[in-house]
């Protein structure tokens, strides 16, 4: 076996085990229940002309084709569903989503953790006391860096701070588009644009942090130090995001509605892809 095939099957495993624990360990209310029956009951409704399918020029479609989910995702909840543009309010509600999402929890765990094996910040200190001050810096400077990026600078610059996964992403070619994505996104005309909203975001959130981090943390090779780490930080979850589709598919969980339409998009569509 390649190692690019070895890379994809772990990392489609890592992102399955993740995925298979939330759906074991998160039990379901069962209003949440009975609507989903109510919902599987009741006939399709017909989509908004906005959303019907685009008939597909002579002159053929693209390859690469971007899917959206049919259901939101409540793992990454910045994952797209729809074409869009997105309102303001809806920005503002994403942003809220994306705060106290599964990812900022485990991301600011792990921050934390890893800060802690370094006692970094060492004013910080040791011991569980220490440990819930990383832990909850960490998270704060989450919370503002997508109140910053997803509402503030993407609703002023007019972009759309949502991730689009390729339909049928490969190893190599997922890496290219998670890297990439860091720098390129859309604006709500759906226009590939320079990702200012993405990569302010991150800034502002690190030099606000600045307000209640230890004095040692709060030179100007620190904050980039903590910009850098976000930036990696997204790539790897860019990576996540691109396969999350793909792994409830190969999953078998095709039920739970959340898996890209295979729809044909015109080779002149802004959402064939990047």
């Amino acid at each position: 076996m390649s190692r690019t095939a070895v890379c994809t099957a772990y990392l489609r495993v890592s992102i399955g085990i993740v995925t298979a624990t939330l759906l074991f360990a998160a039990p379901r209310s069962r209003g949440q229940e009975s609507a989903t029956v109510v919902a599987r009951e009741l006939p399709d409704s017909p989509l908004p002309k906005s959303q019907q399918p685009t008939a597909p020029p002579k002159g053929g479609v693209t390859s690469t084709v971007i899917g959206y989910m049919t259901n939101r995702s409540l793992f990454f909840p910045d994952i797209a569903t729809s074409p869009g543009p997105l309102s303001t309010g809806q920005k503002f509600k994403l942003f809220l989503n994306e705060s106290v999402a599964p990812p900022s929890f485990i991301t600011s765990a792990v921050s934390a953790g890893f800060g802690q094996w370094r006692d970094s910040p060492h004013d910080y200190g040791q011991g569980a006391e220490g440990y819930g001050k990383r832990f909850g810096a960490s998270f704060a400077r989450g919370a503002s860096e997508s109140f910053f990026g997803t509402f503030i600078a993407a609703s002023v610059l007019h972009q759309d701070p949502r991730f689009f996964p390729q339909y049928r992403p490969s190893f190599w070619g997922s890496i290219k588009y998670s890297a990439r994505r860091l720098v390129i996104t859309r604006n709500d005309a759906g226009r590939d644009v320079f990702n200012a909203s993405g990569l302010i975001g991150p800034l502002a959130g690190e030099t606000l942090a600045n307000v209640y981090l230890p004095r040692s943390e709060q030179t100007g090779a620190k904050t980039l130090e903590r910009y850098g780490s976000d930036l990696a930080w997204r790539f790897g979850g860019n990576m996540f995001k691109n396969y999350w589709p793909t792994i409830f598919k190969d999953l078998g969980l095709n039920h739970l509605g959340v898996i890209p339409a295979p729809t044909t998009v015109p080779a002149n569509d802004p959402r064939s892809g990047y």
